[in-house]
């Protein structure tokens, strides 16, 4: 059995009390009005400033030539006539001006409002990415099980605890998720405005939300996230409590009611993944849409979860458990790394490639924001999650290393990471990003209930299963 270790647990701890101070930092230093927001944009006001003087300065130079014309001219018609011109000049710039500073100062709020929405939205943003993001790690562990389960793959079972201790996670992350949707949907702290289709004001005024209203509405769009989580947990339990039973079997009954049961996951997790993709993180970008956005959603926590699998193996196999573990599931782990690592640079390509080269402005809008605004987490999401675990895990021998393997896996991991704040933060923060206490707090403490949640979990049952009916084969198993 597994002892959770004293300083791990502490470690979690202090990583969810640094996450909560640093969230709770995030909403505090948030804007509250736009008088905050303007002492925030002062340097953005130093065009309107300057707008504003050039007028000045150009109702200062008529009012001197008219002086100098009256100083230079009598009675002579020539003066009156050129005086009367310049009046004339005077009197059509003051209306003019008057309403051109009106029309900037209406358009300088309606800035300033859409500003203070951004940043309120920041903390909130950053709250959603982190816990979306190691919730989908757990789903996506669960899905890498489901799949060992119904290929009746003979190299796994050793993993099975495993990847049963990292799904534990998803009861829990369930739970903070569907409170967080129903909190964005009910408004009920008001500042919250992640999904602008939630904003009756907003579709008002947008015919393209409004055409959308029918799917993109709360009550739908509630029950849909309610069926999803219930469905992926009701498999996590009853899977789990299956691989338990058959150890104290006599036959392989349990086993079979967890080959039909994965089988039907399978079929009902490939259209909820790619529903959940539309609903949690496209919606946020109301007006966009790719065809290939769920599997390239996906790809992210399909290859979050398996680095995640091979680095708490890592963990356990260096504290002495898991002596059946040995380096050929390490190998087989780390190809499942680079292998789904290519696939999502692949899915990335393909969009992004697609998209650019048609530069349809309704399309193509989604990469612009992305490349103007998120130039460095936008191209270093590649570098993370394509280049370097290429270069790194393309090689036989590194993928048997254990400091490759857990230095590939924390880069990967950090890079997934990114690719969700890539997903999620321009679509509600805008050009106003910046990682600051809202992302680490936010990544501290989901990382810290993940390690507490998944380390307790690996201590309540043996780590071997016993009576899998290909147990023997995963015990001996070399590449």
């Amino acid at each position: 059995m597994y002892t959770f270790s004293s300083k791990l647990k502490t470690f979690s701890f202090i990583l969810m009390i640094l996450g909560i101070l640093g969230i709770g930092y995030g909403f505090f230093s948030a804007p509250k009005n736009i008088e905050d927001v303007e002492k925030i944009l002062a340097a953005e006001n130093h065009g309107h400033e300057a707008t504003h003087a050039t007028a000045t300065e150009h109702k200062a130079v008529v009012e001197e030539v008219t002086k100098t014309v009256e100083v230079q001219s009598d009675t002579t018609t020539v003066a009156k006539d050129t005086l009367a011109k310049i009046a004339v000049v005077e009197h059509q710039i003051e209306p003019k001006h008057e309403a051109k500073v009106i029309d900037e100062h209406a358009e300088h709020t309606a800035h300033l409002k859409h500003v203070l929405t951004q940043m309120q939205n920041k903390p909130w943003s950053a709250f959603y990415v982190a816990c979306i993001f190691f919730l989908l790690i757990s789903l996506g562990a669960l899905a890498f099980y489901a799949i060992q389960q119904v290929a009746q793959a003979g190299w796994s079972p050793v993993l099975f605890r495993v990847m049963q201790g990292i799904t534990a996670y998803l009861p829990v992350a369930s739970i903070i998720f569907f409170v967080f949707l129903i909190l964005t949907g009910m408004h009920v702290f008001g500042t919250n405005n992640i999904f602008i289709w939630m904003d009756k004001d907003i579709v008002a005024e947008d015919k393209i939300i409004q055409a959308k209203t029918g799917y993109l509405n709360f009550p739908f769009w509630i029950i849909r996230a309610a069926v999803f989580l219930i469905g992926w947990n009701l498999y996590r339990y009853f899977s789990r409590k299956n691989c338990l039973a058959q150890d104290e079997s006599n036959d392989n009954s349990f086993y079979k009611k967890n080959f039909n049961i994965s089988a039907m996951f399978l079929v009902f997790f490939i259209v909820t993944e790619s529903i959940m993709s539309w609903d949690w993180i496209m919606s946020i970008d109301t007006h966009w849409f790719s065809t290939l956005f769920g599997w390239y959603v996906f790809a992210s926590f399909f290859v979050s979860g398996i680095t995640t699998i091979a680095l708490v193996t890592l963990y356990l196999k260096s504290k002495g458990y898991l002596e059946n573990v040995n380096t050929s599931h390490i190998h087989d782990l780390a190809k499942f790394m680079f292998g789904i690592s290519v696939f999502w640079t692949y899915l990335w390509f393909s969009q992004f490639m697609l998209i650019w080269y048609a530069d349809i402005p309704e399309e193509v809008t989604y990469f612009v924001t992305r490349i103007e605004m998120y130039n460095l987490p936008f191209f270093g999401a590649v570098v993370m999650n394509f280049l370097f675990p290429i270069l790194i895990l393309i090689n036989t021998d590194f993928k048997r290393l254990t400091w490759v393997v857990v230095m590939a896996g924390t880069v990967i991991l950090l890079g997934h990471y990114v690719d969700f704040f890539n997903m999620i933060m321009p679509g509600t923060v805008g050009e106003h990003w910046f990682i600051g206490f809202s992302e680490i707090g936010s990544l501290f403490f989901f990382l810290g209930l993940f390690i507490f949640v998944v380390f307790s979990a690996l201590t309540k049952v043996p780590l071997l299963p016993k009576r899998n009916p290909y147990i023997e084969e995963s015990k001996h198993f070399h590449y």
